[in-house]
């Protein structure tokens, strides 16, 4: 009997697929989740305003339809390209180099920037990104492994690093599907979608008592990821077409849950949203015209990581401390420099480094090492961790 569901043409097949425009699609993507928590602190921490919001308001939300704040559009861009990037390599490489490869490129600044955020805690600087007034030693370490997202309440020290626990279940989750993917690629994110479901309903209608909030987040996050790798396998061959939309289908259909059952934060706007995100990467993907060539690009989206990991850490201060000599349009130029330099620093020093570390010791035997170029390439796209609208309750003020 034929199987229901398309295999590949052979176990090992994952075609490699030219994402030129990836750079483009990360510069806007941070230029998103950096606007996104501009406006979410002056629009609804400190109830004012700048002359940028008015403009986005009337063009991408009153006129467009996507989320108040643009909440969600820049994750979305960042989880897709995950989808995208990271399949083949899922395919390609034996699990413990998969996991090697993706987990020790973003490790090392991650924990660099959780130092960070404890220290400026402690200090009095910054405040938490949950409720708590401080935190404890214990959700100290627990910080380090993302342990302080599946509390109740939650513990949140640096509120954007929630969208890893996205990325690494997916890493795992690639591990766990490897022979299905080599196989008949297609059934991972169908499978993903009816999971997802189940953890939307199950958190639904256990006892409270029993439920884990951050899995619902996760799961409602998680159908941008698999329409990535979605596009990947069309892009590849890998899945037939009638496959391919209701995989697709399947996406939307948590996609509506997620939004029936409230678990989105910022509005109901979020399967158009994942619409106009996925027809971004399928038009703009694979552009290789001259914009996708820019040094500011090139510069943003190599550094799009890091970026993502600092950005909040002194968005509020610097604000704070500079608004009141330069105006509102001086704090947020402030605040985009000191990103600059941090982001720089954070990468030349720890995400570059980390990244040739781990290259230098998954290199096969007789291939040539990878070029400086591609390293940080690499890091980039286990990094399209992204930035994120903060975690919902009192901010980093």
């Amino acid at each position: 009997m034929p199987s229901l569901i398309p295999v590949a043409d052979s176990p090992a097949a994952a075609p490699r697929v030219e994402l030129t425009g990836a750079n483009l699609l990360r510069f806007f993507a941070v230029l998103t989740v950096i606007y996104s928590h501009i406006s979410f602190y002056l629009i609804d921490d400190l109830g004012t305003g700048w002359w940028l919001i008015d403009v986005v308001y009337q063009i991408f939300i009153e006129r467009a339809g996507l989320n108040q704040h643009l909440s969600f559009l820049g994750v979305a861009v960042f989880m897709m390209l995950t989808g995208v990037l990271i399949t083949r390599s899922a395919i390609r490489h034996p699990p413990g180099r998969f996991l090697f490869n993706r987990l020790g490129r973003i490790l090392p600044a991650f924990w660099v920037a959780i130092l960070a955020a404890v220290v400026l805690v402690r200090l009095g600087i910054n405040g938490m990104f949950s409720g708590q007034d401080g935190i404890s030693n214990v959700d100290a370490l627990s910080s380090f492994v993302l342990g302080g997202f599946f509390l109740k309440p939650e513990v949140a020290v640096l509120g954007v690093t929630w969208t890893l626990a996205v990325q690494i279940l997916f890493y795992g989750g690639c591990v766990a599907a490897r022979p299905i993917l080599r196989t008949a690629p297609i059934a991972m994110p169908l499978a993903g979608a009816a999971i997802c479901a189940l953890i939307l309903l199950y958190n639904l209608y256990v006892p409270q008592p029993y439920t884990v909030p951050m899995l619902s987040k996760i799961a409602a996050t998680l159908p941008a990821v698999f329409l990535g790798q979605i596009i990947y396998l069309g892009w590849a061959r890998l899945a037939e077409f009638r496959w391919i939309v209701i995989a697709g289908l399947a996406q939307v259909n948590v996609i509506h849950l997620a939004t029936d059952f409230r678990v989105y934060w910022a509005g109901e706007h979020y399967l158009w949203t994942f619409a106009v995100v996925t027809a971004c990467v399928v038009l703009i993907g694979r552009y290789d015209g001259p914009a996708a060539h820019w040094a500011v690009v090139r510069w943003t989206a190599t550094r799009s990581y890091a970026i993502y990991l600092v950005h909040t850490l002194v968005l509020y201060r610097v604000y704070e401390h500079t608004v009141g000599h330069f105006g509102a349009t001086g704090a947020i130029v402030a605040f985009l420099v000191v990103t600059a330099l941090i982001s720089e620093a954070l990468y030349r020093w720890v995400e570059v480094p980390a990244s040739r570390w781990v290259a230098a010791r998954i290199a096969d035997p007789g291939e040539p090492a990878k070029s400086d170029k591609e390293t940080p390439a690499t890091a980039r796209v286990a990094s399209s961790h992204v930035l994120v609208r903060r975690a919902a309750g009192p901010s980093n003020r």
